[in-house]
C-alpha cells in the first residue's frame, strides 16, 4: 500500500423504532463504547460526528428520518475488517436485527479517498447508490469484493 489513499466507508441502517425508545436502548447505550473502540483501533483515521462532536445519530441519509448513517475512514481494508469483526464490535453486529430492519439493497459501501480527505454524507449517498446500481466497481465496493488503491491499480 502506498499510503496516498485511505479507505472511506459508509453504512446505513433503518431503525425499528425511534432512538429514544426501549427497542433502541441497548444500541444507543453502547454507541460511545463501540465508537471509542473504533477510535482506538489500529488503522482508524476518522469518523463522522455531529456538530457537537457527538455520535452522528441525528444525521439522516437519503432524506429518510428512519435511516441512520455511520461513516469512517481507515488506513486499509484490513484495519477496517479487523475492527468490524473484532471482539469490541462483533457483539453489536450480532444484535443488529434487534434494532434495525433487514434491507434488501446494499447498506455498506467502501471507496478510496486521497489521504487526509474526509467524505461528506452527500458523497456517501452517491457511492452507495453506485454500488446498488452497478455492483462493486472501483468507485464503490464492499469488503468482500474490494479494489486496490487507485495508484496500485494504475501500476498493475
Amino acid at each position: 500500500m502506498t499510503g496516498a489513499y485511505e479507505l472511506a466507508q459508509v453504512n446505513i441502517a433503518r431503525m425499528r423504532a425511534p432512538l429514544d425508545s426501549p427497542v433502541m436502548k441497548d444500541f444507543v447505550g453502547g454507541l460511545d463504547e463501540v465508537n471509542a473502540a473504533a477510535e482506538a483501533s489500529e488503522g482508524f483515521v476518522w469518523r463522522l460526528v455531529d456538530t457537537e462532536g457527538d455520535n452522528a445519530t441525528g444525521l439522516r441519509f437519503y432524506g429518510d428520518e428512519w435511516l441512520i448513517v455511520n461513516m469512517s475512514v481507515w488506513a486499509s481494508p484490513e484495519a477496517l475488517r479487523a475492527y468490524v469483526y473484532g471482539s469490541d464490535h462483533r457483539p453489536f453486529l450480532q444484535r443488529r436485527r434487534e434494532w434495525f430492519e433487514h434491507l434488501a439493497e446494499a447498506v455498506t459501501a467502501l471507496w478510496w479517498v486521497p489521504a487526509g480527505t474526509r467524505p461528506t454524507v452527500a458523497e456517501a449517498e452517491a457511492r452507495l447508490t453506485i454500488l446498488r446500481e452497478q455492483g462493486p466497481t472501483p468507485e464503490a465496493f464492499t469488503l468482500k469484493g474490494g479494489f486496490a488503491e487507485p495508484e496500485a491499480r494504475a501500476a498493475g
